[in-house]
């Protein structure tokens, strides 16, 4: 498997709130893209304690010859571990009590995946046939289109589609749902927060991934897309390919 990755502060925040990892356990290879919130330095941490605990839980906890089932069980573990971490870090400093992340991960082996999410972050499939989201963004504007007051297209520029519904840090209990998928080689799994999807529709991104040069430019191609027309949030995504 192959994994590029790219964060930016884009061209209006002060801070880059975002975070990302990609680490190998075993036949597997796990990354997370989380996006902070709850002011500048509190989105800053929150997202880094996320990042960090996640991928160290995991580093932990999984063993070779999962099953996807259990490999979405030790995920939302672990999840709810990065849930406590960024609880215990803010009960520890004052003005920080409100601070949160979102995440959005894979965890991908030869022939499957698992991608586990908590607010607006997404995971897409990207093969030679189309692009696909897998998450389910938690906000406003995905409750809204699901009682067809919205559409994809209006939710866009809607002006509460920042609004999520679901974080980790503010409520005890972290809520996330994961998805199995299987994908092949030359199939792609691209995470990302989103300040890259408000600014960058799903077939840029198809286009960029599978048919404008090489996989490894096209995350560098995707910013600057994104900076192109105001980047007014933090960027980040990771892309995995199947090899």
């Amino acid at each position: 498997m192959r994994s590029w990755g790219i964060t930016d502060t884009g061209l209006v925040r002060e801070e880059n709130q975002d975070a990302y990892a990609v680490i190998t356990a075993g036949q597997f290879t796990v990354a997370v893209v989380c996006d902070g919130m709850g002011g500048t330095y509190g989105g800053q941490l929150a997202s880094s304690v996320a990042v960090r605990t996640y991928q160290e839980q995991m580093a932990q906890q999984l063993r070779d010859g999962m099953s996807t089932q259990q490999v979405a069980q030790v995920s939302s573990y672990c999840v709810s571990q990065a849930n406590d971490a960024i609880r215990q870090e803010a009960a520890s400093r004052p003005g920080y009590e409100r601070m949160g992340t979102t995440l959005v991960s894979a965890v991908a082996c030869d022939d499957s995946a698992v991608v586990t999410n908590i607010g607006d972050s997404r995971a897409y499939l990207i093969t030679q046939g189309g692009i696909t989201r897998i998450s389910k963004d938690h906000s406003v504007v995905e409750d809204m289109i699901d009682r067809g007051e919205l559409t994809p297209e209006t939710a866009r520029n809607h002006p509460k589609r920042n609004l999520i519904t679901r974080a980790l840090g503010p409520e005890r209990q972290a809520n996330a749902d994961t998805f199995p998928l299987t994908w092949k080689q030359g199939d792609y799994l691209l995470l990302c927060s989103d300040g890259l999807v408000n600014t960058v529709s799903d077939m840029e991104i198809l286009f960029e991934v599978i048919h404008n040069g090489e996989p490894g430019d096209c995350l560098s191609r995707l910013l600057e897309l994104s900076r192109q027309r105001g980047a007014p949030d933090n960027v980040t995504a990771v892309l995995l390919m199947n090899i």
